[in-house]
């Protein structure tokens, strides 16, 4: 009986004396190094970018699709030539109605060398975006502002 106490108490106090000595070479949780603070953020935080995108030249087409948990925001437009990439509808007011309207500016990021013009399917580009029932909640109209034009939805 006094073996396996003894043997029990002797683990004990070895894994006690870790704790005191956590970062010497002895404490197992050292043998493979320490976990790095370095990361590959820059020093000023992501936040400092400037979005340079566009207005899209023309809104051709918006559309509001009711789901069951809100609706999608659909637009449309045509660029001057082919290429212009990362679309997106960039909410005005943080996406709270302003006198009843949500508005959007649909934007575009221009190609980065010179392309083609073509036909307008081929310059048409696409993007929508989600909006939820509580979002929804005292908004009479949805507006996509283009460069030269806009289109709204009206409840």
């Amino acid at each position: 009986m006094q073996k396996p106490v003894l043997a029990a108490l002797a683990l004990v106090l070895a894994l006690g004396a870790c704790g005191s000595v956590r970062d010497s070479r002895i404490n197992p949780l050292n043998w493979f190094g320490r976990e790095s603070t370095e990361t590959l953020a820059p020093r000023g935080g992501w936040g400092g970018e400037v979005d340079n995108r566009a207005l899209v030249p023309v809104v051709t087409e918006l559309e509001v699709i009711a789901t069951t948990g809100g609706a999608l925001v659909r637009a449309s437009g045509v660029t001057a030539t082919q290429g212009w990439w990362d679309v997106e509808l960039r909410p005005l007011n943080n996406e709270r109605p302003v006198d009843g309207a949500i508005v959007y500016e649909f934007v575009v990021a221009a190609p980065r060398r010179p392309t083609g013009t073509s036909s307008e399917a081929s310059r048409t580009v696409t993007a929508g975006v989600k909006l939820s029932n509580s979002r929804l909640a005292g908004v009479r109209s949805i507006v996509v502002r283009g460069a030269q034009n806009q289109r709204s939805v009206a409840r």
